[in-house]
């Protein structure tokens, strides 16, 4: 199978089914966005992550590709993909781990900057591109008809990688940076 088809070449892309729709439709804008954040869990899955780390974020992945062929398909089509869909109880799985992440880490009392360690400073990079495919199917959900559920979890999931940051420093004996809003250096 060759990886270039040239059905692409006039600006549109084709949905699971067959429809096709422009490369800049807002459901399209959505899947690619869930696809970088994929593969930027991928980059930090290649850094020395934290203990315990690397399941949780591998099923993160499997999860984000779901979501992604999910929005690839035509709304309605979903269980013809014959996939598990991402639900509520992924999201409460996202918030468990948020949970065991916070144990031991000092209480937020301020902004942080993000950076520190090396896998903390990626997963606040995934974090804020978490935050943009959340975005990205809100807006697409305004053009065509998208389970909330899939909000819901990329909402989570920002959180969890905003903790695993927190947690990576933790582990790396790093400090959170705090954001100070005082007069410039």
């Amino acid at each position: 199978m060759k990886i270039y088809t040239r059905t692409g070449d006039d600006g549109s892309t084709g949905l699971y089914g067959g429809s096709r729709l422009g490369k800049d439709d807002p459901r399209v804008e959505a899947y690619g966005t869930v696809d970088e954040l994929n593969a930027w869990i991928g980059e930090v899955r290649s850094l020395p992550a934290p203990e315990g780390m690397d399941g949780w974020l591998e099923q993160i992945q499997a999860d984000l590709f779901v979501i992604g062929a999910e929005l690839a398909c035509p709304s309605g089509a979903e269980e013809r993909l014959g996939l598990e869909l991402v639900d509520k109880d992924a999201a409460e799985q996202l918030e468990r781990w948020i949970d065991t992440a916070e144990e031991g880490l000092a209480p937020l009392r301020s902004f942080i900057l993000p950076g520190g360690t090396r896998a903390a400073a990626s997963l606040h990079v995934a974090r804020t591109v978490a935050r943009r495919a959340e975005r990205a199917v809100l807006r697409a959900s305004r053009h065509a008809p998208i389970r909330g559920e899939l909000i819901v979890y990329l909402n989570r999931l920002s959180d969890l990688l905003f903790t695993l940051a927190r947690r990576a420093n933790h582990l790396g004996s790093v400090p959170d940076t705090p954001w100070s809003s005082g007069p410039r250096r």
